[in-house]
């Protein structure tokens, strides 16, 4: 099924939820919503669902408004934070309830009850109430009361919230898994954790303040963010920030930081409007900054000095906390054997890798783009 949103808002008393949210998810398609908590998700989905009316805008299934369509005649289901299962009922009776509700034969919900049973590896746990059940178990049974009626739209609000670490990892997995084998349900998944988004969408919708501020697939949104807000909600560790002055420096440009300078060459077309003296954030990720030692390709970009003020061992990777220039506090990823022997309060060399910088004007956060490159023949 082919989803269409188009300048959707909607407003509860005072507060403003959505303010013209638009997006498309074509059949199909694992589609994430990634904003931080109140930018309008859950409303969202709740009006896609036909749970909540929109104040203004419209929502297409393949084509069709269904502004005028109740919840259960859009073919859409939906699996919320909480989960909702019926606690007095068993398992069985939990994925059975949808189907007894559309009047199905008991063969028919014993069969199919079966095969959604089997897809989420819940056959063991059919007898057995909700209760009884673990955490990834409860998400599992609420998600197949969701599938159980075969729908060609599933909406996940914030589903793995309530589970810990190593559960919210496994069930990453189910859900790409269990998208493989649905292929013709498109799923919209709605979460504040930019790890799932990253890792199960096949394309992102950012929403920030109740509007889609960008949509690309998840590299895309890492290496092109279309402004600071998008570049610091996307990548772990979050992206470095630092205060940056436009200076031109005998007929070149430079970007020049507390700590180094940066050929602002790169952005040359974009930058031909500002003045000099005219002020930038710079968005560096960690995993663009590394010693000199170990720098490799690197080693031609911007370098500076540096104290290691913290480290963070993560197993294969390890965090630095490091302090360049007077008090620039900035994060440094490196692999768990390049980071060894480096100690907290150690003095070390290190260089941007330029290609992995991104630049923002100040006050609006707009991504200031780099110089298109050359057609090729």
């Amino acid at each position: 099924m082919q989803l269409t949103i188009s300048d959707i808002a909607k407003r509860f008393g005072a507060v403003e939820a959505l303010r013209g949210a638009s997006f498309q998810a074509e059949p199909g398609e694992f589609f994430a919503l990634l904003g931080p908590s109140g930018a309008g998700k859950t409303t969202l989905l709740r009006i896609i669902a036909g749970i909540d009316q929109a104040d203004r805008g419209r929502v297409l299934l393949d084509g069709r408004d269904v502004a005028d369509l109740p919840a259960r005649a859009r073919d859409t289901a939906m699996v919320f934070q909480t989960f909702a299962l019926y606690p007095h009922l068993s398992t069985f009776e939990n994925l059975a309830y949808p189907l007894r509700e559309a009047r199905v034969g008991s063969d028919e919900i014993k069969r199919r009850v079966g095969e959604i049973a089997e897809m989420l590896r819940l056959s063991h746990a059919l007898s057995r109430k909700p209760n009884t059940l673990s955490g990834g178990e409860q998400q599992r049974c609420a998600i197949g009361r969701a599938l159980i009626r075969r729908p060609k739209l599933l909406l996940l609000d914030e589903p793995l919230t309530n589970l810990d670490a190593k559960l919210r990892h496994d069930t990453r997995a189910e859900f790409k898994r269990l998208h493989r084998e649905l292929r013709d349900t498109t799923i919209i998944y709605a979460t504040p954790d930019q790890l799932e988004a990253l890792s199960m969408g096949q394309r992102i919708g950012v929403l920030k303040e109740g509007r889609i501020v960008q949509i690309g697939a998840p590299q895309t949104l890492y290496l092109e963010p279309h402004d600071e807000f998008v570049a610091s909600l996307v990548g772990d560790p979050p992206i470095n920030m630092i205060e940056a002055t436009l200076k031109d420096m005998g007929g070149n440009r430079t970007l020049q930081l507390p700590f180094a300078d940066i050929d602002a060459a790169q952005w040359k077309a974009s930058l031909a409007d500002f003045q000099s003296g005219a002020k930038f954030m710079v968005g560096v990720r960690p995993q663009a900054i590394a010693p000199v030692v170990d720098a490799g390709a690197v080693a031609s970009g911007p370098r500076f000095s540096a104290r290691v003020f913290l480290t963070e061992p993560l197993g294969d990777l390890t965090i630095l906390d490091i302090v360049a220039g007077a008090n620039n506090r900035l994060k440094m990823v490196l692999p768990q054997e390049r980071a060894y022997g480096i100690a907290k309060d150690a003095s070390i060399q290190c260089a941007l890798r330029s290609d992995e910088i991104c630049v923002f004007a100040q006050g609006t956060g707009t991504a200031i783009r780099r110089n298109r490159a050359s057609p090729t023949s």
